[in-house]
């Protein structure tokens, strides 16, 4: 492929409908998506997570990345979250990130972040911890962690086919 392939990465808080919409998005430009590995592994530890879990999900999700990057098509790798998620829930249960983390962003080429927006009803389950104003909060802190980085974002809204439809002109429009 002689273009770059476009990195997409979809984020937000809880229950904002990224990995709808990272499936969608990726059907829709006939490619792959990084799926979220965090819920599967804290869903079936079957106790709470520690530390240690956390980096274990940020290994594992750094070789799924590296492995997705080969299936890509059509230029575009989409994302189910991504490393800012990460930084963020160290940085807020553990009060510190791993230094490999923070590095790995800072090496990172993503192109884009589509931020969803919590215009969707939280839903709680068994591995969901933020709703409420919280879900806010965090919103604001991965856009200004995605800034401090120096990378482009633009927030998506809107409810089933209208998210999508969103979130394609803002890829259109960057693209």
């Amino acid at each position: 492929m002689t273009e770059k392939m476009k990195r997409i990465v979809i984020t937000g808080p809880e229950s904002t409908g990224k990995t709808e919409l990272a499936r969608t998005l990726a059907e829709h430009f006939q490619t792959v998506w990084v799926p979220e590995y965090a819920r599967s592994y804290v869903e079936n530890i079957e106790r709470a997570y520690t530390r240690e879990d956390v980096e274990n999900i940020a290994r594992y999700q750094l070789s799924q990345e590296q492995a997705f990057q080969a299936k890509a098509q059509n230029g575009f790798l989409f994302f189910d979250t991504w490393f800012i998620i990460t930084k963020i829930w160290f940085d807020v249960v553990y009060g510190e990130c791993p230094q490999w983390i923070t590095e790995h962003i800072s090496n990172s080429q993503i192109d884009l972040f589509l931020v969803c927006d919590t215009d969707l009803p939280w839903i709680p389950d068994s591995v969901r911890e933020n709703g409420g104003e919280k879900r806010n909060e965090l919103m604001q802190m991965y856009c200004r962690e995605i800034e401090s980085f120096g990378f482009h974002y633009a927030k998506v809204s809107g409810n089933g086919e209208n998210r999508l439809k969103n979130a394609l002109k803002l890829i259109e429009e960057e693209f």
